[in-house]
């Protein structure tokens, strides 16, 4: 997979970075088919909120040492798949690279998060908080519909910005923006036609623990 050599980086503001475009079509299509396989590994899930044991909306696996889910018990990190109780399958190299590109950090990710959404979907505004090394970014990777993309600050309450996010983009955010409160309003029909019926996938790679003593 090769990202386009010439991916405008727009900063946003401090820690807040927008690529349109990183992944040209074909290196979309290989990382989709790359996707594909790990669903097949470790099939999609519905996470569910704790306490109220509502259903998300979206439904998601993992890839990489770590995933991350959620129900009655809580938010957290653990190493095996919720259902099946296997570990996760590898990262692909693929998503190694666009961590090494983007994220401007020494330590490898340690979890991707595989969000798929159906039209009508959507995710409220949430932080991701639940990483001990809030050090590290997080990079996120669009793949099929474009994605109202909805993005505040640090308060849930603060003023909040939309940017559409297509097939391709890349988004990081880190530093000062590391905790900012963001969202999925929506996505817009027709706008892509890489995954059958106009849905929706999002990466998320993460660092989830500080290093240990070796380094790693």
């Amino acid at each position: 997979m090769s990202a386009r050599a010439t991916a405008t980086r727009l900063q946003l503001g401090p820690g807040l970075t927008y690529l349109p475009g990183y992944l040209a079509p074909g290196a979309q299509t290989a990382l989709l088919d790359e996707i594909r396989e790990i669903i097949r590994a470790a099939p999609l899930f519905t996470p569910r909120m704790p306490r109220t044991d509502q259903p998300f909306s979206v439904r998601m696996t993992n890839c990489g040492p770590l995933g991350w889910v959620s129900d009655m018990s809580g938010y957290r990190y653990q190493a095996t798949h919720p259902d099946t109780g296997e570990p996760w399958p590898a990262m692909p190299d693929s998503l190694l690279q666009a961590w090494r590109d983007l994220a401007g950090y020494p330590r490898p990710p340690q979890a991707c998060l595989i969000n798929t959404y159906a039209p009508g979907t959507r995710m409220g505004l949430h932080q991701d908080r639940d990483e001990q090394d809030l050090g590290a970014p997080v990079v996120s990777l669009s793949l099929g519909a474009t994605a109202i993309f909805r993005v505040g600050g640090l308060n849930r309450r603060d003023p909040t910005r939309s940017l559409r996010l297509g097939s391709g983009d890349a988004f990081v955010f880190g530093g000062a923006a590391r905790l900012v409160f963001h969202g999925i309003d929506r996505l817009v029909a027709g706008s892509s036609d890489l995954i059958e019926g106009g849905g929706r996938i999002n990466l998320t790679l993460r660092r989830v623990d500080p290093a240990p003593p070796d380094g790693v």
